[in-house]
């Protein structure tokens, strides 16, 4: 990226963004980092990284204008800085969930084109899916956005009633898929594999599974069938934990985190 980029509080996702901007090539100096309590984050100026507890010259001195705060904090935050704003300079860009294209505009009182983008914690490897929407029609805008994101991993374009929904299965997707590793783990510890042993297995298979998907196009059954042979023990583990709930639990899980987002 050759734009200036402010990452207005700079948290945990901010921090997996700036980690994979700077993964994927974009100069330190070009990245401006802000935090109510910058200590945190003093080590990223030894990258040549810009570290500040200062909004309004954040974006001033930026283009491109990511905002990685929470959804109970960032319109107060956007009203206080709302004359920093250039319509001719900026793109805005919210992580905040819950928080519309129509809240964002009027909250900063200002014609600069409004995106908003779910990416999740997978940025920091340069292996995020992040979810995009916006009020622009302008194709140089919506391409500088995607080229943004697209450097921390994959970006797909959607409809922003479908924006709390890839906030859970994108970004709290991570969690789901980290606890169902943690579990495997657990069973591969019990069945006599140490612990580090059983990480390295369960985290290639599902790399590997990920990218069945991915590569090969089809759906998870298909490649399920064919590992499942008849009487094998495959089948008889998954008919055991779909016994217990699995599926069911997996559902249920994601309906309720969309449940909370849309109170």
């Amino acid at each position: 990226m050759d734009k200036k980029i402010a990452i207005i509080g700079c948290g945990n996702l901010g921090l997996s963004i700036l980690n994979g901007l700077l993964a994927q090539g974009t100069p330190p100096s070009n990245i401006i980092a802000t935090k109510r309590n910058t200590e945190s984050l003093e080590y990223l100026t030894e990258k040549g990284v810009r570290i500040t507890d200062n909004n309004e010259e954040a974006i001033k001195a930026s283009e491109l204008i990511i905002v990685a705060l929470k959804p109970y904090t960032i319109l107060e935050v956007l009203q206080d800085v709302q004359h920093a704003f250039d319509p001719d300079r900026h793109l805005l860009v919210s992580l905040a969930t819950g928080i519309s294209v129509q809240q964002l505009e009027t909250t900063i009182n200002s014609s600069v084109p409004v995106f908003r983008a779910m990416p999740n914690t997978g940025a920091d490897v340069g292996m995020s899916m992040t979810c995009i929407c916006s009020n622009s029609f302008d194709a140089e805008k919506i391409a500088l956005v995607t080229e943004c994101f697209d450097s921390i991993g994959k970006t797909i374009h959607i409809d922003e009633k479908l924006m709390d929904s890839a906030t859970v299965l994108g970004a709290c997707g991570v969690a789901y898929v980290l606890r169902f590793m943690r579990a495997m783990i657990q069973g591969g510890i019990q069945i006599g594999f140490d612990a580090k042993t059983a990480t390295d297995i369960v985290s290639h298979t599902v790399q590997g599974a990920a990218e069945l998907l991915i590569q090969n196009g089809q759906h998870p059954e298909y490649e399920i069938d064919k590992v499942t042979t008849p009487r094998g023990c495959t089948i008889a583990g998954l008919n055991e934990m779909e016994h217990n709930g699995m599926s069911s639990a997996l559902i249920k899980g994601i309906v309720t985190s969309y449940e909370i987002i849309e109170k």
